[in-house]
């Protein structure tokens, strides 16, 4: 058995709920079974609500479904002055490390590559990130640690509003490849957010103001 989140939306500070789902857990690394997970995440948590007909989407490249592969952060692109980056490269790209960063040049690889360039492990502890002028520290405060990528995650999804819209459609939200024992930022946890901010009217141009977004959290 294994145990896995799926995101929900909610009115209250942080903006998302994180509900654990049992499930049996399919062992290898291709993606013919990490799509079974994902169905078996999706099937216990539709029993854990009675089997009712809450929607749920995968987000990820394992997504059966081409609305979660497109807003996979390694596939979803975010405006940045006259380009389009992948969320994931800007991410990666805007880490600033005590021995180096922010190595930018990463906004012009593949997701994949960014995310594995060896500097972004070579490089010490991470201090801070730097996005433009935008420039953030992470404390120890609960909505701290991830905040920044759920900035960016959320605010390319306004710069993607066809995605938008039907991401409206959806309850919850899986990333199958998340771990919350070894992985920190979410790309499912983001879009619930979007969602919560979504219903509550906040959810517009003023979060693409970074210390606006982060008031939201205090």
């Amino acid at each position: 058995m294994a145990n896995r989140p799926v995101f929900e939306k909610t009115n209250e500070k942080p903006y998302y709920f994180e509900r654990g789902v049992d499930f049996t857990w399919n062992s290898g690394f291709s993606p013919s079974q990490k799509k079974k997970n994902v169905t078996a995440i999706h099937e216990a948590y539709k029993e854990l609500n009675g089997n009712s007909e809450k929607k749920v989407l995968e987000i990820s490249s394992k997504s059966e479904e081409d609305l979660g592969i497109s807003l996979s952060a390694f596939n979803m692109k975010r405006c940045m002055g006259e380009r389009n980056i992948t969320v994931e490269c800007v991410y990666q790209g805007s880490k600033v490390f005590e021995n180096g960063g922010p190595y930018t040049d990463l906004y012009d690889k593949t997701s994949r590559e960014a995310k594995k360039d060896p500097r972004l492990q070579n490089s010490g502890a991470l201090k801070a990130f730097q996005c433009g002028s935008t420039i953030y520290k992470p404390d120890n405060q609960r909505y701290s640690r991830y905040v920044f990528y759920d900035w960016l995650y959320i605010t390319a999804l306004l710069d993607n509003e066809d995605l938008l819209k039907k991401l409206r459609e959806y309850d919850g939200f899986t990333d199958v490849e998340y771990n919350p024992n070894k992985s920190g930022a979410c790309q499912a946890r983001s879009a619930a957010i979007a969602m919560s901010l979504d219903d509550k009217g906040l959810l517009d141009d003023r979060i693409r103001d970074f210390d606006y977004f982060l008031s939201l959290f205090v």
